[in-house]
């Protein structure tokens, strides 16, 4: 009696894409989200495995007649074959050998409903290891994905991960899908549950896949961007996602002066500055405010390391704008913090402290922010802000931790985005 042979099957197996760049300064639009580069999961390569043992002898003439037909890829035959076997079946087995000789004819035809069909049907018969199914699932998944059919690629994702439910590579695709279709509520859990199955594992998880969701969040505008983009600057703390994530949530949150001064600081002190623009920005923040001094030392920074152009009309005169109205400033600061402390106002004391902060004196900053908080008209949030910036500056990540984490209101953001500083320092 003629055997019933395996075969290979073809490969069905991720491929990557790339990802989008952030939004590099104001007011201009990230990038539209493109698809992750998604690691490489387990994939069906090489042949599977055949389920011979157990096939009735009642059936076997027709299973090989299947067979040889789906071999040779006679497709307008195997239809009224597949039916005649699935007649004379009796043991799984039979069953399971039909399935596979399903999905090799639907893989020829590149029908992926039918290998997707053909898969379940396998699983159904349990004879097929799990984690076969499961690569088989997530391959079809994938190719579904690349086709756009993205309802049918989500479902195939997600027995998947009903059989492997922590591989993380499934996740991210499951999340790619659901962005795809726009279900961005849906997308960007499944993002922070592939990064929490990684970490769990003592893995590290790519940067893309926290790169990627902060710009799916920033293209929706979904407030859980600015978490996202904490997560990410935690994990990846380099001077390039300082400056995107802080650039991102002024372009998100329409933050006033007041406010991006003191994201502008958090720049300053990770080097995240970049360019005659970032600097004159600060610088003329730094001024309208009265912090002539601090305007001066950011430019002068920016001059040392090469980072701006000192004959830029803008930045000359920016400059000489600081430094005239700075002149003296420093030398008087003493005097001025001694007075304040001993007053019953906190206005004047907030002041000196944001002087001493611009000028990188973080412990003298912190003993007036401290102090402002005792005194007359205070405003807690703000002083609280202050101290927990000026005490992460300073390297006292406990004593950051504490005020910070007592800033709620409109201020809570900024307070956060320095509580990451601090942890990463």
């Amino acid at each position: 009696m003629r055997q019933i042979l395996p075969f290979a099957m073809l490969a069905l197996s991720a491929t990557a894409a790339t990802t989008p760049a952030l939004a590099q300064s104001y007011g201009a639009p990230a990038a539209a989200p493109q698809p992750i580069a998604i690691p490489a999961g387990p994939a069906a390569t090489g042949p599977l495995p055949i389920c011979q043992a157990g096939i009735s002898k009642g059936a076997r003439p027709a299973l090989i007649s299947l067979q040889t037909a789906v071999v040779a890829k006679t497709s307008a035959v195997i239809p009224g074959l597949v039916a005649s076997a699935q007649a004379v079946a009796k043991s799984p087995a039979d069953k399971c050998f039909i399935a596979q000789m399903q999905m090799k004819a639907s893989v020829d035809a590149n029908d992926l409903r039918g290998v997707a069909s053909a898969i379940a049907a396998q699983q159904a018969t349990g004879l097929i290891p799990a984690a076969t199914i499961a690569n088989l699932y997530e391959g079809v998944g994938t190719l579904q994905y690349k086709a756009g059919a993205f309802s049918e690629a989500g479902t195939s994702f997600e027995r998947a991960l009903q059989i492997a439910p922590t591989r993380g590579s499934l996740v991210v695709m499951l999340a790619e899908t659901r962005t795809k279709q726009g279900r961005i509520p849906d997308a960007l859990p499944l993002y922070q549950k592939a990064i929490a199955i990684e970490t769990a594992a003592g893995r590290k998880p790519a940067e893309d896949w926290y790169k990627r969701p902060v710009a799916v969040a920033y293209g929706a505008k979904s407030p859980l961007t600015y978490g996202l983009a904490r997560d990410w600057v935690s994990a990846y703390p380099s001077a390039k996602n300082w400056r995107e994530a802080i650039l991102l949530y002024g372009q998100m949150s329409g933050a006033d002066d007041a406010t991006m001064i003191d994201l502008y600081r958090l720049q300053r002190i990770k080097r995240a500055l970049v360019g005659n623009g970032d600097y004159a920005r600060y610088a003329q923040f730094a001024i309208d405010r009265g912090l002539s001094g601090e305007a001066k030392g950011v430019l002068e920074e920016g001059f040392a390391a090469n980072a701006i152009d000192r004959n830029h009309a803008m930045i000359k005169a920016l400059y000489t704008q600081a430094a005239a109205k700075s002149a003296g400033d420093r030398a008087s600061l003493a005097g001025q913090a001694q007075i304040a402390l001993s007053g019953a106002q906190s206005k004047p004391v907030m002041v000196l402290g944001e002087a001493y902060f611009g000028y990188g004196d973080y412990a003298k900053a912190a003993e007036l922010f401290r102090s402002a908080r005792g005194k007359a008209g205070v405003d807690a949030e703000l002083a609280n802000l202050r101290l927990g910036m000026a005490m992460a500056a300073a390297g006292d990540q406990a004593g950051a931790n504490t005020a910070l984490r007592l800033v709620t209101g409109q201020r809570a953001e900024i307070a956060r985005y320095w509580l990451t500083y601090a942890a990463t320092r």
